[in-house]
């Protein structure tokens, strides 16, 4: 029986069984070992599993996880949402369009979609429904605005794509700031078009008073990405110390100067945090092993020669490149796929021509639309809890989204400057 056949069966299987993510990884693997010709000692696995966590880059993860939190429980969202507000909401949708606007200032500082629906999800929907939207439609942009968590620096998934590829993180970053902007602006017109039909009021526009009291409330709220990437780019410090920064920023803000969170709190934010880490951490080792057997058994060469013989044309392998990675999305966790591709993918991509910061683009912005696409769809189960409307119902009003999103994906995919010219 084929290694891969039963690596990869075996995956599927434990993933239909929802048996965690990381688990999934090391359970196939174990069980490929088990049950095939496979030479990998045992002691061997523990070995590639720390090492797979031993690495500096990989240290931004727990920081840039806990800073999000922070911000996130410590007053940040609203007043990120009342800034934009004051300037765009007396547009038709207006609101709407404020909302998308606050993920992706939310998304310059969690790096996760997941936790920016979450914590702008929970102020957001019911201000929309109390302005008029259609519940079902703000709870649907919300999750789709989280997509733009992954993509707009700094990027978990991005740091894990750097490590796994060898690619600058840096460059990653700076890189994702308009794939990210494009998505939001797709995200945009799809509200305003949708206001459009149902006929939304908009706010009264409010005063430059009124602006300026909305920043001056909530400045250190937007300086916040500008001093973790400005030091990024600037050379002021790495990603890693970045992420370090980024929590002693969140702590003064939330604690000291918003007074948003008492001791407590501020505990059970790093409890939580912790519990996150070390799941993703495990992932990350998890794929370690999984990743050794697929090139003991060299299934990224074979995967190579069999895409080559289908295509040797940029054009049509990166369009089969983005259906699989949108299905690859649709069950299986973000930072797994990323670890477990990538080595296969992107030495195609480089026959192929095409730059490795772009190719990092183009696959986590695929990924990201696995957030908001069932079975997994962890943006939706997010959002659905928040606002108890059944992921059904959902997932059917949040397909104009998704289209749009689909629009900025091939965009990004073949005008290759959007992601590059920052670089």
């Amino acid at each position: 029986m084929s290694s891969a056949l039963v690596l990869f069966g075996l995956l599927i299987l434990f993933l239909l069984l929802s048996v965690p993510v990381g688990f999934a990884l090391l359970l196939s693997s174990l069980g490929t070992i088990l049950l095939t010709d496979i030479s990998l000692p045992f002691s061997l696995l523990t070995q590639v599993m720390i090492t797979a966590n031993d690495s500096f880059p990989l240290m931004a993860i727990p920081f840039f996880i806990l800073a999000g939190v922070l911000m996130g429980r410590g007053g940040v969202s609203e007043r990120l949402l009342n800034i934009a507000n004051s300037f765009v909401g007396h547009y038709r949708g207006g609101f709407a369009i404020a909302a998308v606007l606050t993920a992706m200032f939310f998304s310059a500082i969690s790096g996760s979609g997941p936790a920016t629906v979450a914590a702008i999800g929970t102020i957001m929907i019911p201000e929309m429904v109390k302005r008029g939207y259609n519940k079902l439609f703000a709870t649907a942009l919300i999750a789709a605005a989280g997509t733009i968590g992954i993509v707009i620096p700094p990027s978990i998934p991005l740091v894990i794509y750097g490590v796994s590829s060898g690619t600058s993180i840096g460059n990653l970053f700076k890189a994702g700031i308009i794939p990210g902007i494009l998505m939001g602006f797709a995200l945009m017109l799809w509200a305003y078009l949708h206001a459009r039909k149902e006929n939304y009021k908009p706010d009264p526009k409010a005063t430059w008073k009124e602006r300026f009291e909305a920043i001056n409330k909530g400045k250190g709220a937007i300086l916040m990405p500008v001093v973790i990437l400005g030091g990024i780019y600037g050379g002021i410090f790495t990603p890693t110390e970045a992420a370090v920064v980024a929590v002693v920023y969140g702590l003064v803000l939330s604690f000291l100067v918003y007074r948003e969170l008492n001791w407590k709190q501020t505990i059970a934010i790093f409890y939580d945090s912790a519990i996150s880490t070390g799941s993703i951490m495990l992932i990350v080792a998890a794929a370690a092993v999984f990743g050794r057997i697929l090139a003991l058994e060299q299934i990224p060469n074979t995967v190579a020669a069999s895409i080559m013989q289908i295509t040797d044309n940029p054009i049509v392998f990166l369009l089969l490149v983005n259906l699989l990675l949108l299905v690859v999305g649709t069950f299986m966790e973000t930072i797994a796929a990323v670890i477990i591709l990538t080595p296969i993918l992107l030495p195609l991509s480089a026959q192929m021509g095409v730059d490795p910061i772009h190719f990092g683009i183009i696959m986590i912005v695929n990924l990201s639309l696995g957030f908001i696409t069932p079975p997994l769809g962890l943006n939706l189960f997010v959002a659905s809890s928040i606002s108890n409307i059944k992921i059904e119902p959902l997932s059917k009003a949040i397909m104009p989204g998704f289209l749009a999103l689909i629009l900025s994906l091939l965009i990004i995919t073949y005008i290759s400057w959007i992601s590059l010219v920052l670089v």
